[in-house]
């Protein structure tokens, strides 16, 4: 009697492995979906027969390992740095400055640059050394 009940088979699929896949799956496309532009607008923008593209120089600020300012590769004195600055800037809609410093130089020169964009509404960037990565 025994027997006939251990000869009985019994089909079972495990799910519990397609839970986690599921959970998974929806958890990559939410990320993915939230990566994607959801900001963007698209416009069909018109056309003109005429017009003139006005290019954006930046300026450029330079100051030495010595303390010596360059305006553009033009030397000035850190006097005649606020006033030459003003003079380059006046007429533009959003003036920008590059900013290249000597590593070597302390902080206060940089801030004392700032603090001539900051009053002249200069957009000031930074400009850094790209650091070179790989094998030797």
């Amino acid at each position: 009697m025994d027997l006939s009940r251990r000869r009985k088979l019994s089909s079972h699929v495990e799910t519990s492995s397609m839970n986690d896949i599921m959970f998974f799956l929806m958890l990559f496309f939410l990320i993915v979906s939230t990566m994607v532009n959801p900001n963007v607008i698209k416009l069909m923008l018109p056309n003109a027969r005429s017009g003139k593209q006005a290019m954006k120089q930046p300026i450029t600020v330079s100051v030495d390992g010595n303390g010596q300012y360059f305006i553009d590769r033009k030397p000035v004195s850190s006097q005649e740095l606020e006033q030459e600055l003003a003079t380059r800037v006046k007429g533009l809609e959003t003036p920008t400055a590059v900013l290249r410093v000597d590593k070597s130089l302390n902080v206060q020169k940089l801030v004392d640059i700032l603090e001539i964009g900051n009053r002249l509404k200069i957009r000031m960037v930074m400009a850094t050394a790209a650091e070179q990565t790989g094998g030797k």
